[in-house]
């Protein structure tokens, strides 16, 4: 299992890099064309790829949801991974937050702590603002009303006069050997800066998240990070098998 896991993972990083052949790819990884035929099936099933004919291709890029919508998708299941990152941050550590919703819910669970907040996640502020013990430094930029936060060269010049202890981030999706991926250029860039100017990495991502390559661009991550999900350890195992270290989170029932 953990065998297949890691060569469909590899499958979907050669498709990325525009190798679509059955062929091709059963010759590149040793296997016969069938095998790779079944992957590919496996792989249409879980939504990130489209079949062609005689191979695959990365699929379309999906409609972005808002922000509201994804706040009401699989609410235990990120208020439960909000818990499990909280208990891995030291209290005073200055954090960078990044948008989405699971991060949001992280948020709301540092008033009554002390900490440095860093973000461009407009949803923390009216929670964060005047909460005891919480300096809130907000990074500008042009806002994306869809995700109700901020990108762009703005928010980038502010990001590089910063450092921090730790970010917090999410995605539209996440695939080994890919990284993370998001609707446009700026989110990534803005992302990938972040992780820069962080000494350490978290990301915040429910199980749908996994696998999920919907949309066109994307941030890798560095070599060693920590993904904390509500995802089965057999799920994760290809982001574990390339240095990430995994936290699953309990999920309560609702």
């Amino acid at each position: 299992m953990r065998r297949n896991g890691a060569r469909r993972d590899a499958i979907l990083a050669a498709l990325a890099t525009g190798e679509t052949d059955v062929d091709g790819l059963a010759a590149r990884f040793g296997v016969s064309p069938s095998t790779i035929r079944r992957d590919l099936q496996h792989l249409s099933a879980r939504r990130a790829i489209a079949r062609t004919y005689g191979g695959a291709i990365l699929a379309p890029a999906a409609e972005e949801q808002s922000l509201l919508a994804r706040e009401g998708i699989n609410r235990a299941a990120k208020a439960a991974i909000a818990a499990a990152a909280l208990a891995l941050v030291a209290e005073g550590e200055t954090l960078i937050l990044d948008g989405g919703s699971t991060v949001e819910a992280f948020g709301r669970l540092l008033r009554g702590r002390r900490h440095r907040v860093i973000t461009n996640n407009l949803a923390l502020i009216p929670m964060l603002a005047d909460a005891p013990g919480i300096e809130l430094l907000v990074l500008g930029g042009a806002v994306r009303p869809i995700s109700m936060s901020t990108a762009g060269p703005l928010a980038e010049a502010a990001l590089r006069c910063l450092t921090a202890d730790r970010l917090l981030t999410s995605a539209d999706g996440l695939a080994p050997g890919l990284g993370l991926c998001e609707a446009t250029l700026e989110q990534v860039s803005l992302k990938s800066l972040m992780m820069r100017r962080a000494a350490a990495v978290t990301v915040l991502a429910d199980a749908s998240k996994l696998g999920r390559t919907g949309q066109p661009c994307w941030a890798p991550l560095p070599a060693r990070w920590t993904l904390v999900t509500d995802a089965p350890a057999e799920v994760a195992e290809g982001f574990a098998a390339e240095g990430a270290r995994v936290v699953v989170a309990r999920v309560l029932a609702e």
